[in-house]
């Protein structure tokens, strides 16, 4: 295996911050603000240039230690590998603008309750999650076509014909990860051709073969936002105001891959 450094791009909005802890440690903060407008701090390597050319493929192993500020931060934080499917809606902080995507995915993911981010009725929508997402092929063309429909899910009936069709072509699989945030904990996963696993201080808590189709990037982040497509009602989406400064810590980053 091939230890590769990672030298990330930052993404940031309003007075977010992102400080480097020594060689492999960052310390990525979001203000403390009463406004609902988008707050983040992000770590990446998917900045510019197109999805193909992403770095990471299998088999690799990703490990960290982390932890953040408040059991119940608001908005959503983690770290991992994904395609960057929505920088189309985005386009921050020099991040290129690609078509839309579907999206592809194997990371830890922590969402705070006003989230619900499962299609699936089976699977845990929010909280600490280590999950993966794997799509079909769709031409890009036809999902920018096809993105005014989303204004339909505002509707209850539609969204939930609307989550219901994307189940078919949007696979998932994750599991609640149990335990307290605000302390340091070892996260590792490592993906190979045909599964994933994801283990907590040297525990598995999830073993898939819903495998995300690679080449993909990696991200860190925390940010206040929130979308929630529920079994009942419509979607749901927008941006939660801190009462208190929020902050993600990580040390001992490593990302090894087979050369």
């Amino acid at each position: 295996m091939d230890h590769h450094p990672f030298e990330p791009h930052v993404s940031k909005t309003l007075s977010a911050s992102v400080t480097r802890l020594g060689q492999d440690g960052w310390h990525l903060e979001i203000p403390a603000s009463q406004q609902r407008r988008y707050a983040l701090a992000q770590l990446d390597d998917h900045h510019q240039g197109r999805r193909s050319s992403f770095r990471w493929r299998p088999p690799l192993t990703f490990s960290l230690q982390a932890r953040v500020s408040a059991e119940d931060l608001p908005g959503t934080w983690g770290f991992g590998l994904w395609n960057d499917p929505f920088s189309f809606l985005l386009g921050y902080g020099g991040v290129a603008l690609r078509l839309p995507a579907l999206p592809h995915a194997a990371w830890f993911f922590h969402a705070s309750v006003q989230n619900y981010l499962s299609l699936r009725d089976d699977l845990p929508a929010n909280e600490m999650l280590a999950a993966t997402f794997c799509s079909e092929k769709v031409n890009p063309a036809l999902l920018l076509f096809a993105s005014p429909l989303m204004a339909l899910t505002l509707i209850p009936g539609a969204a939930q014909w609307l989550r219901k069709g994307l189940r078919n072509i949007i696979k998932q699989d994750s599991t609640q990860v149990n335990g307290q945030l605000t302390e340091w904990h070892a996260y590792r996963m490592e993906w190979v051709s045909d599964r994933v696993c994801f283990y907590r201080d040297e525990i598995e808590v999830l073993h898939t073969v819903t495998t995300p189709r690679p080449p993909l990037s990696l991200v860190i982040w925390i940010d206040n936002q929130y979308a929630a497509l529920p079994p009942r009602g419509s979607l749901k989406y927008g941006y939660l105001p801190n009462l208190e400064a929020a902050w993600l810590e990580i040390r001992n980053f490593r990302i090894q891959q087979d050369v």
